[in-house]
């Protein structure tokens, strides 16, 4: 189209409701957005987030759980989740543990409702002290109400007794 070509009612019609379209779309979209991608709190950092278990990891005793909690001023980042907790949740809390031979790393909240859970070590469990849930060592339901297992937290071992765990800090 020439600069000097007149438009017609029906190009520029078009033209009209299709920019209208866009930025009602782009209106209606956009702040729904930061649902889907949360920002990181103001004044938040994410990194790795480092914590000492109160025994060696070649200490604990196969079928047993280290319960650590989060630093103060920080938090545990959640790397899966079901029920009441989501990837990305935070935990303040959480659990490392051994169980037929292998190791997890889970974070305190309860699936069902979020309580923070406690490890039973006569039955070899977590069980949540709200509405009675329990939870295999592998985080798995045993008992409900709870429909989805634990949530794992992402974490890498140094050394023998302290883990780095994916989390968030407040800065000051």
């Amino acid at each position: 189209m020439n600069v000097g070509q007149n438009v017609s009612r029906r190009t520029f019609i078009t033209w009209y409701m299709a920019a209208l379209i866009t930025a009602i779309t782009a209106a209606v979209v956009a702040p729904l957005l930061i649902f889907v991608w949360p920002p990181a709190p103001p004044g938040t950092k994410q990194g790795s987030i480092t914590v000492k278990l109160k025994q060696a990891f070649s200490k604990v005793a196969d079928d047993t759980a280290v319960q650590f909690p989060a630093p103060p001023n920080a938090a545990f980042i959640m790397a899966d989740g079901g029920g009441d907790n989501a990837k990305g949740d935070v935990a303040f809390a959480g659990y490392y543990v051994k169980a037929a031979g292998k190791e997890y790393v889970f974070a305190i909240n309860c699936s069902h409702l979020g309580c923070s859970i406690g490890f039973n070590p006569g039955a070899k469990r977590f069980e949540c002290p709200c509405h009675g849930s329990r939870f295999n060592l592998d985080g798995s339901v045993q008992k409900g109400p709870a429909q989805a297992p634990l949530s794992h937290l992402s974490y890498k071992k140094q050394g023998d007794e302290t883990l780095a765990i994916d989390g968030i800090t407040m800065q000051s």
